[in-house]
């Protein structure tokens, strides 16, 4: 008997997964996940990509439409997972998940959410498709790294999105295969995206995934076949792209779901820099004033300074892609503010010489006993010497937001806040969380997508 493929394992798993088998865990975060996206959404409204993404999905329509979030435009289902997913991902809010390959697992809620309209889908089809995209993606993460190989995380969207969306069309196991292979052939992305100094794509990649898994569920429900063996095959994802691996037995029967091992982000930084200002900000009283200082060193893991500590541009940033992609400025605005927000990323900060003179007293190394606690943890340790020869050491293993340091369901909320209030109003805002805290019970998304209308 021949051997079940990867594709055919998640096709088999999505066609058998439903409502009734999740844990209350696993529908809570799911609510937590929406609230939190919604929220990135309303803080990234006015950034460049947002305000690009939304003009592009502004030119098209659709006999099947999909609704751009914050506004009442129905564009197509692709246009609107792209444009929903910049404003989900774009400030790095979103939350994230660590192990071989990192990954943001929430910018796969573009493409169900577009898809559930489309769908007509119930409040519970939409948690379900949700914890579905969690589990593939997540536990390809667990299996491979692709960074190693010069791809981009992004990459795993393309099946994690084409299943979701496939399970939320009803397609069968087969059609759910075919989906896989017409998204996940053309659609491998390339770790360039956050090489150097880094760019508006940053951002925008995996709403692009989004976007080519909402293209392909669609196709595969009308009869397309996709490439064979998207996996296994003799040109395959294997062969090409990964190197082989395997991908434990996913969750239910006992086994916990995925997104309940994700991280809601608690600075709206790279989520491998949490710790770093979290040890920061517990450091800042001691030190009495950042003129104090005489140098900064950040030990770290490997992971951590291959990504956000090891490239000169980290040093200097002029985008706010590479700034809060940068380990020694995200330490740096969090000793200097006392926090790290939204506005630490803004032009003037970024231009900002004393900030910036801060930077360049910062060195960046990996410590091996620290790498061996990831992705378990996060931890970096920070150590200030003043210019009185005083030493001034934290390490932070679990910050805030991290599974093992969850946010509570008022953090989310408040941060949720932080960012709709200003675009929605409070009262609005409030009645959107109402929504979602009430998922499970909505009949469609209509009264939800109504409810975060900007400025109206």
């Amino acid at each position: 008997m021949a051997k079940q493929t990867l594709a055919g394992r998640f096709a088999d798993y999505a066609t058998q997964l439903s409502f009734e088998k999740l844990t209350p865990e696993a529908i809570h975060e799911v609510k937590r996940r929406v609230i939190d996206s919604i929220g990135c959404a309303m803080g990234a409204w006015d950034s460049e990509p947002a305000t690009f993404a939304r003009a592009h999905a502004g030119t098209a329509t659709s006999a099947a439409p999909s609704t751009v979030v914050g506004t009442r435009h129905r564009s197509t289902p692709e246009l609107a997972a792209f444009a929903n997913g910049v404003m989900f991902r774009y400030l790095d809010y979103n939350d994230t998940y660590l192990s071989k390959e990192p990954a943001h697992p929430s910018d796969n809620l573009a493409a169900v959410l577009a898809i559930a309209e489309v769908a007509g889908s119930s409040g519970k089809d939409i948690i379900n498709a949700a914890v579905l995209a969690y589990e593939i993606q997540c536990r390809l993460c667990d299996a491979c790294s692709i960074r190693a190989r010069g791809w981009d995380h992004v990459t795993y969207g393309s099946f994690s999105t084409s299943v979701a969306c496939g399970k939320l069309l009803g397609l069968s196991a087969e059609q759910l295969v075919h989906a896989q292979g017409l998204a996940g052939v053309p659609n491998n992305a390339m770790r360039q995206t956050r090489v150097g100094m880094l760019s508006h794509w940053k951002g925008c990649a995996f709403a692009n995934a989004s976007r080519n898994g909402v293209f392909a569920a669609q196709l595969a429900k009308l009869g397309m076949t996709g490439a064979s063996e998207v996996f296994e095959g003799e040109m395959g994802f294997f062969k090409e792209v990964s190197g082989p691996f395997e991908v434990a037995p996913m969750g239910g029967d006992g086994r916990s779901y995925m997104i309940n091992d994700t991280y809601i982000k608690f600075w709206p930084a790279e989520y491998h820099s949490q710790s770093a200002i979290d040890a920061a900000l517990q450091l800042r009283p001691e030190i009495g004033g950042v003129d104090n200082i005489e140098s900064i060193l950040v030990e770290s893991f490997n992971a951590a300074v291959e990504i956000i500590g090891g490239e000169p541009e980290k040093w200097r940033p002029t985008t706010r892609e590479t700034a809060d992609h940068s380990l020694p400025y995200c330490v740096a605005a969090a000793l200097t503010d006392g926090n790290v927000t939204l506005d630490s990323f803004d032009d003037a900060r970024l231009k900002d010489e004393k900030l910036l003179a801060l930077v360049q007293k910062i060195k960046v190394q990996a410590d091996a006993e620290l790498n061996k606690r990831y992705p378990e943890g996060i931890p970096n340790r920070i150590t200030v010497t003043t210019k009185d020869g005083a030493k001034h050491a934290k390490e932070v293993i679990f910050p805030r937001g991290h599974a093992r340091n969850p946010m509570t369901d008022s953090e989310v909320e408040s941060k949720f806040r932080s960012m709709a209030d200003v675009r929605l109003g409070a009262d609005r805002a409030g009645k959107v969380l109402e929504q979602c805290w009430q998922l499970d019970r909505l009949k469609d998304l209509a009264p939800l997508m109504e409810l975060v209308v900007v400025g109206k």
